[in-house]
């Protein structure tokens, strides 16, 4: 009599990658976007599958030393057009490591940003926020979340849920706002967000989450709110994407274990951390209450 086991067989990657894009389809991605596989065959094995963030050196490195047959990343490895995957450059040191070592690549990022549950809504369940409803709608798409707190808070109080409830970071939070205002209905987007100041003030939200907050844009949105909500949080895009790895890790096997046949397949999420930044210094130096006085004369 046989061991049940011994009648398992491998996946092959053709099957990871089509319950990948079952989750994730293709065609929600941007148009801009470069997402699906970058690397790989597809009747390749696959046993092992890291999930990371970003693409990087030190990713793939972690992909080679576990060895991984599939890496599994959020952001693109070619998101733009190059003419050389020599390795003189780290584009082209990333594609031949990954071809030499046999790990596949495959990338799920602006559709795994409009799924549901995907980047946002991980976030959104993250912040405890109820009766969760899209951000905007744009055809088959509905990127962001808002949802509502169990109860208001102060901007104070909300800023330290989301430094308790995101991985911390070098940057920190930053928020823009009155911390005694108080909040109820918060809309996220996780990633950069700045282009979604009209669809914030059409929700109603009282605060937004979202990362990659630049000068113009958010001095312009709270001109426009004359002090008032939207208030603004950006903690960070490492922080407020990277919470989607374990989701799409465990939604794969979910979808895995519907697959004929398989499955010896080990996954994780790799513990490198792809934030590029390591420290900051002087932060809160210019606030109100730490300014020192005016002398009153010249000494």
């Amino acid at each position: 009599m046989h061991d049940p086991a011994d009648l398992d067989t491998d996946l092959s990657l053709r099957d990871v990658v089509a319950a990948l894009e079952s989750l994730y389809p293709l065609e929600s991605a941007a148009d801009w976007d470069r997402v699906g596989l970058v690397a790989g065959d597809l009747d390749q094995p696959v046993r092992r599958i890291l999930f990371a963030l970003d693409p990087t050196l030190a990713v793939i490195d972690d992909a080679r030393g576990w060895g991984a047959d599939l890496l599994v990343t959020h952001h693109p490895l070619l998101l733009r057009g190059v003419h050389s995957v020599a390795t003189s450059s780290a584009k082209g040191a990333s594609v031949t490591a990954l071809v030499r070592a046999g790990v596949a690549l495959w990338v799920g990022h602006t559709n795994a940003d409009v799924a549901d549950p995907g980047v946002s809504t991980v976030l959104a369940d993250a912040l405890g926020l109820r009766d969760q409803r899209p951000l905007s709608v744009e055809g088959d798409q509905a990127p962001g979340r808002v949802g509502e707190l169990s109860s208001p808070v102060s901007l104070a109080e909300f800023a330290d849920v989301v430094a308790t409830a995101l991985p911390a970071t070098a940057g920190g939070i930053r928020v823009s706002g009155d911390p005694d205002a108080m909040v109820s209905t918060v809309a996220v987007m996780g990633g950069s967000g700045d282009d979604r100041f009209d669809d914030v003030r059409a929700s109603g939200a009282d605060v937004f989450v979202t990362a990659d907050l630049r000068h113009h844009p958010v001095l312009e949105a709270r001109e426009e709110a004359r002090g008032g909500p939207p208030y603004l949080v950006d903690a960070g895009h490492w922080a407020t994407e990277s919470l989607w790895l374990q989701s799409g890790r465990e939604r794969l096997l979910s979808a895995l274990g519907e697959a004929p046949g398989a499955t010896r397949v080990e996954t994780r999420v790799s513990t490198i951390r792809t934030e590029p930044w390591t420290f900051v210094v002087g932060a809160n130096a210019a606030r109100d209450d730490r300014v020192a006085p005016e002398t009153g004369g010249v000494s």
